[in-house]
């Protein structure tokens, strides 16, 4: 019996290749107004941000801070506060941290309804949703993806040139603002590039 279930990739032909591959999604042209949520079910932190070839621009951020015991009226809270981010920031993209669960699943599925209610009142006025990886996020702002709160809150001052953000889920939101507008610079450096 064989050790491997197809030897399909012994027949792979470099040379078959004729032309480069196309990339999958054309990226936003510039400038674009991303919204970077960092979202919880007691804070959320939010980033905007203007998005040009050359770099970004803070436009506002700050946190939501939702109340009381009921945990359905602070998802009310939560999405009730991000529509209203919508709405008067007008973002073109909307960028999020992804979910990480370590080891309580009690929190992760909070967490998770705390996200949903942000996605739905982020995506409400058409703009497109992008996720991002923390590992992702800290490796786009920071140049590892095993860097702590203490340096990505350092380098959004850096990169933005504000002052300290007032809490860390208001410098995750930036930071996850800041990796959607390195993202889309490298997917529209690529097309370039194809493109020649």
């Amino acid at each position: 019996m064989p050790r491997y279930a197809s030897r399909s990739w012994r027949r792979f032909d470099p040379a078959i290749i004729e032309k480069p591959l196309a990339v999958a999604v054309a990226p936003a042209s510039f400038p674009r107004r991303v919204l970077g949520l960092d979202p919880g079910s007691l804070r959320t932190g939010y980033g905007v941000i203007d998005c040009a070839v050359r770099g970004e621009k803070h436009v506002a951020s700050g946190c939501i801070r939702a109340t009381g015991d009921d945990f359905a009226g602070r998802l009310r809270q939560i999405h009730e506060a991000v529509l209203a981010l919508v709405i008067e920031y007008r973002p073109d993209e909307i960028a999020i941290e992804k979910v990480f669960v370590h080891r309580n699943v009690d929190s992760a599925l909070k967490l998770g309804q705390a996200r949903g209610a942000v996605i739905c009142a982020a995506v409400a006025r058409g703009a497109s949703m992008h996720e991002y990886a923390p590992r992702a996020i800290k490796l786009a702002v920071v140049g590892t993806g095993a860097a702590d709160k203490a340096q990505v809150s350092h380098m959004v001052q850096a990169l933005l040139t504000i002052g300290q953000p007032t809490t860390a889920d208001v410098s995750d939101a930036l930071a996850v603002a800041l990796c959607h507008g390195q993202a889309q610079r490298a997917a529209l450096r690529l097309v370039a590039g194809v493109r020649q």
